[in-house]
């Protein structure tokens, strides 16, 4: 796997505080990743969304996810890779199984990672929101490290910028997407980061 790489210049928008550098975490491991481009002009960053991944389903720790955001997945090493060969996406974060989080696109900029949605009224959700993917199955459960790293990463993001939505891919894209799904503990993560529930889709 690529090492961590030093952030790049950015001409996203920059936050200055001790935990940011122009949109670049100071807590994540940095892989800088080729698929993002500019926010809207008018874009505000006000919405969180959640996704679960793994490469091939099911199989973890591999850095196959880390490859896919940075172009570098071997499409031809899993009968399943053939299914989203060419596919150019990015997510701004990833939390492994054990709660490691890598950084492939500054906060400043439009991460490929939502597709077509619509949250909130708005559509495009790319355009204003903060992709964190967690590394599991669509619908199965997540490990206490990657809820910490999670709580302790939006909560983060909550200081840096105007936050008032948190949903799954299932939310901004409903009938298309179905992650995290039924496994993510999301009154948990509500309790960490002590947010009425407003923030969140309905939850029970």
């Amino acid at each position: 796997m690529t090492p961590p790489m030093t952030p790049p210049e950015c001409h996203g928008i920059s936050v200055s505080t001790a935990l940011w550098r122009d949109g670049w975490y100071q807590y994540a491991r940095l892989l800088p990743s080729p698929n993002y481009g500019p926010r809207p002009a008018s874009a505000q960053i006000d919405l969180i969304v959640i996704h679960s991944i793994s490469l091939p389903p099911g199989e973890f720790d591999n850095g196959n996810v880390q490859r896919l955001f940075i172009n570098q997945l071997d499409w031809e090493a899993h009968a399943y890779f053939q299914s989203i060969k060419g596919f150019e996406v990015s997510s701004h974060f990833f939390i492994t199984r054990l709660g490691a989080l890598w950084q492939f696109v500054a906060c400043g900029e439009r991460a490929w990672h939502a597709g077509e949605s619509s949250y909130r009224g708005r559509k495009n959700c790319n355009d204003d929101s903060i992709g964190i993917e967690l590394e599991g199955l669509e619908g199965g459960t997540f490990e206490a490290p990657q809820y910490e790293t999670l709580a302790g990463l939006s909560a983060a993001l909550l200081q840096a910028y105007p936050i008032a939505h948190i949903a799954g891919h299932e939310h901004i894209a409903p009938g298309r997407k179905r992650d995290p799904g039924a496994g993510f503990d999301w009154p948990l993560l509500q309790r960490s980061l002590a947010l009425p529930a407003r923030y969140f889709p309905a939850i029970s």
